[in-house]
């Protein structure tokens, strides 16, 4: 599968073979489901970056405020042999057990913070 990107929001690119169309949501946006579709990738581009307009649009209309696709705050159940083990590491850092979890992530990702 592969993603779209536009004024920060992300897209999924996926072929329907019922349909003989590519599809996508956009990623992150369970509650309000932004879709679109196209023929080809040039179509399907057009129709996502249409979509994020026009969410932006309707939210500017009634005055609210964009949802983000991803809010930066994550529950993670990790058990408690992890979770022991992170906080030993993080206090062995001298750091919040949330900054070695993040860190830890990032690393894993090959992002550099």
């Amino acid at each position: 599968m592969g993603y779209l990107k536009y004024k920060g929001y992300t897209g999924s690119v996926e072929y329907s073979e019922e349909d003989k169309c590519l599809f996508g949501k956009v990623q992150g946006m369970m509650k309000d489901g932004i879709t679109y579709e196209g023929a080809t990738v040039e179509e399907l581009t057009r129709d996502f970056e249409g979509a994020v307009d026009d969410y932006l649009q309707m939210c500017e209309d009634k005055g609210i405020a964009p949802r983000k696709p991803y809010t930066g705050v994550l529950n993670v159940r990790l058990g408690p042999e992890i979770h022991g083990s992170a906080a030993i590491a993080a206090s062995q850092q001298g750091i919040t057990i949330n900054a070695f979890i993040k860190n830890a992530v990032a690393r894993t990702l090959g992002l550099v913070l």
